[in-house]
C-alpha cells in the first residue's frame, strides 16, 4: 500500500518545538512545546453498587501515564477524570470526588504522579462533566447548562432528558466539584489541571448557544457563557494560589459545526476572557456528539491537515498570556 503524502507549502524549521516553554502565570518550564493531549481509556472499573471500585485508576493508568512521560513529551495530559459519578463521559472513566474518596484511591494517583514526573514531563489531569452527554445507563437525567436533550445516537449511546442546574447548583454540583479534585491531584503530586471545556461536554454545553439557552448571569452573551470557567478557575485559585506553580488550562472548542453552534468569532471572544483571568494555556479542539468531526473550510488547510488553523490564526493575535496549543 502506497503511503499517502501531503504537499508542504511552506518548508518550517521545527526547532522551536525541542525549546522550553515557560506558562505565564505559574512560570512553569515544559522542557519541550510537545503535549500529549488527553485519550479516552475506559481503564477504571464501574459497578455502581460497589464504589470502592467505581472510577478507581490502577496499574494500567500507571504504566500508560509512565511509558507516555518516558516518550519525551514536555506536558503530559491524562484521560479526562470525571468530577461527578453520576455524569461520565462512559462507564469506565476514572472518577475523583469526595463520595468516593479513600486511601487506595490516594494512593494510586500520587504513584502515577511519582512514576510518571521522573521523566521530566509536567503531569497534568484533565477534569470534566459529561453533562448531557451522559449515557442514559448512568443517568437518565443528567444536569446541564440547559434542558436541550441530546438525540442523536453516538457509537450507540443513547442519552436522557437534562436537568437545568440552578445557580446553587452550578456551585455545590460543578464549581465545588472541581476545586476538590484539583485539591486532591495537588496534593497527590500532579503539576496541574486541564478543564475539558470541548467536544460537547457540560464546560462546552455553558458555552454553546445550541445547548445554553438560560438567562441569568450564565447566559446569553459570550462572556456569560464563559462566566462558568472564570468561576471555576478563580475558586480553584482561592485553595491553591498560583504561587504554588499549579497550571491550570483548558481543551477549548473552536468549532461546533452545527445550527447555533459555537463559531470561531464566540470562541474568541470565550478565549480572550479565559485569558484575562489567568489560565496557563488553552488547547484548541472542536465538534460535539453531534458533528464530532476535525473538519476544515479552506482547501489550504485541508491539504496541510493542520487541525483547527483557521482559529488558530485569529486567536493567536489577541491572546495576550497564555500559552495556545494546536493539536
Amino acid at each position: 500500500m502506497m503511503t499517502l503524502r501531503h504537499p508542504v507549502e511552506v518548508p518550517a524549521d521545527p526547532t522551536i518545538l525541542g525549546e522550553k516553554l515557560i506558562f505565564p502565570t505559574t512560570k512553569r518550564i515544559a522542557k519541550n512545546r510537545f503535549l500529549k493531549s488527553a485519550l479516552s481509556e475506559y481503564a477504571a472499573a464501574w459497578d455502581p453498587s460497589n464504589p470502592a471500585i467505581t472510577g478507581l485508576a490502577n496499574d494500567i493508568h500507571t504504566n500508560m501515564y509512565e511509558k507516555w512521560a518516558a516518550g519525551g513529551y514536555g506536558v503530559v495530559v491524562t484521560g479526562n477524570i470525571m468530577t461527578h459519578e453520576d455524569h461520565l463521559e462512559s462507564p469506565g472513566n476514572t472518577i475523583i470526588t469526595k463520595e468516593l474518596d479513600s486511601p487506595e484511591r490516594r494512593k494510586i494517583w500520587k504513584e502515577i504522579a511519582l512514576k510518571s514526573k521522573r521523566h521530566g514531563a509536567i503531569l497534568i489531569a484533565q477534569l470534566g462533566n459529561a453533562g448531557r452527554q451522559t449515557q442514559a445507563v448512568v443517568n437518565a437525567n443528567p444536569f446541564s447548562a440547559s434542558d436541550i436533550q441530546l438525540k442523536q445516537a453516538f457509537e450507540a449511546r443513547k442519552f436522557g432528558k437534562p436537568i437545568p442546574l440552578s445557580l446553587k447548583q452550578i456551585q455545590t454540583e460543578i464549581i465545588d466539584r472541581f476545586v476538590f479534585a484539583s485539591k486532591f491531584l495537588y496534593g497527590a503530586g500532579f503539576d496541574g489541571i486541564q478543564l475539558h471545556g470541548a467536544h460537547g461536554y457540560l464546560i462546552a454545553q455553558f458555552l454553546s448557544r445550541t445547548t445554553n439557552k438560560r438567562t441569568d448571569k450564565y447566559g446569553g452573551t459570550p462572556k456569560n457563557r464563559a462566566r462558568i470557567i472564570v468561576d471555576i478557575y478563580n475558586a480553584i485559585r482561592t485553595e491553591i494560589p498560583a504561587t504554588t506553580g499549579f497550571i491550570i488550562g483548558i481543551k477549548l472548542n473552536s468549532v461546533e459545526f452545527q445550527e447555533e453552534g459555537l463559531t470561531n468569532d464566540e470562541a474568541v471572544e470565550i478565549a480572550q476572557e479565559i485569558d484575562k483571568a489567568g489560565l496557563d494555556f488553552i488547547e484548541l479542539s472542536g465538534g460535539t456528539y453531534e458533528a464530532f468531526s476535525f473538519k476544515h473550510r479552506r482547501e489550504t488547510t485541508i491539504k496541510r491537515e493542520s487541525f483547527f488553523l483557521e482559529f488558530a490564526e485569529k486567536i493567536k493575535p489577541v491572546i495576550k498570556n497564555a500559552i495556545v496549543y494546536n493539536p
